[in-house]
């Protein structure tokens, strides 16, 4: 669906919040991503080289394009492809840390849109994640969950928006994500650990059965499935030929709990009221938008600060604990 000037109108917000979910087909021209996917093809070459002189790859395939590298690497020999994907992952690598990463968390474009949904005192998260989605791997196929099922407790009464971004076309063909609607109302469902990867699970027989049937969230590139953190909704086999490349954000308003201004490697007592009150004690929040106080606006030097004063957790140190998956 097309949004107008760039904001969701009355009707689109009031189906977003009737559905839980609500697909804008424009909210970045393709151009706008360009240089996020730029820098992701040259830090897939810097670690196939890497692997290239350690002598462990023999065939780059640097005539291929960020759709099919990786798939031609991982096909040779999983391991490189491997070491490929947990270098993308890497949380204080220079992935996850680079100017165009930030970039496109603080693009107005994006601003603009999620203002409208959350309002003009706009948080993100660094919960974000990178997914590329392989031919043939079952690596990318996340498991039904809420996203709440992530965060604490006291995060369950609010709104925290997850912003997904494909880089490709998103279809069902190559793994588009699935989603549950008018299910979002219903309250944290029960959620298992041990699943794919160490994925949340809510089991099929757990989901809401007196809703509409999944829906196919097929998005093109310049579109935003924007969902709430109380959503269901899973990720499906890639069953194409080429990679599903896409990043998934989340903003809530400065209103809701969140670790703006707190330094917990830096002091004790930060470490402890950021466990206390955070969505997600593990990663850090910043802020990109904002009318009262505008110097408050994250820059690249603070984003990279505040990432690299937070430390990631294992699955193990979730901050709520869930039954193990049988």
């Amino acid at each position: 669906m097309q949004i107008e000037s760039g904001r969701l109108s009355e009707e689109q917000i009031a189906l977003f919040q009737q559905e839980g979910y609500f697909i804008a087909d424009n909210v970045f021209d393709p151009v706008d991503l360009e240089p996020f996917r730029q820098h992701l093809e040259r830090e897939i070459a810097v670690k196939i080289d890497e692997l290239v002189k350690d002598g462990k790859v023999e065939n780059s395939h640097a005539e291929e394009a960020l759709e099919q590298r990786l798939t031609r690497i991982y096909h040779d020999n999983k391991e490189n492809g491997r070491e490929v994907l947990a270098h993308l992952a890497e949380t204080k690598g220079s992935v996850q840390q680079g100017r165009s990463v930030f970039d496109l968390i603080a693009h107005p474009k994006l601003s603009k849109a999620i203002s409208s949904l959350v309002g003009p005192e706009i948080v993100v998260s660094a919960i974000y994640r990178i997914r590329p989605k392989i031919p043939g791997s079952g690596k990318g196929n996340v498991p039904w969950h809420q996203d709440s099922g992530y965060f604490v407790e006291h995060c369950d009464k609010h709104l925290i928006v997850t912003c997904w971004i494909p880089l490709v076309d998103a279809t069902v063909e190559n793994g588009c994500m699935e989603i549950l609607p008018r299910s979002h109302k219903r309250g944290i469902l029960k959620h298992y650990t041990g699943g794919n990867s160490g994925f949340l699970v809510v089991r099929d027989e757990d989901l809401p059965s007196d809703v509409p049937e999944k829906i196919a969230a097929e998005c093109p590139v310049g579109g935003v499935v924007f969902m709430t953190n109380m959503t269901p909704h899973c990720s499906t086999p890639n069953s194409s030929d080429t990679i599903r490349w896409s990043v998934d954000l989340r903003f809530q308003s400065a209103d809701i709990p969140n670790n703006i201004g707190l330094w917990p490697d830096r002091n004790e007592e930060d470490a402890k009221a950021n466990e206390q009150i955070a969505c997600y004690p593990p990663e850090a929040d910043f802020v990109v938008c904002s009318e009262k106080d505008p110097n408050s606006v994250a820059t690249y030097e603070s984003f990279k600060a505040r990432r690299s004063a937070f430390e990631p957790w294992g699955v193990e140190n979730r901050p709520r604990v869930w039954a193990p998956l049988a």
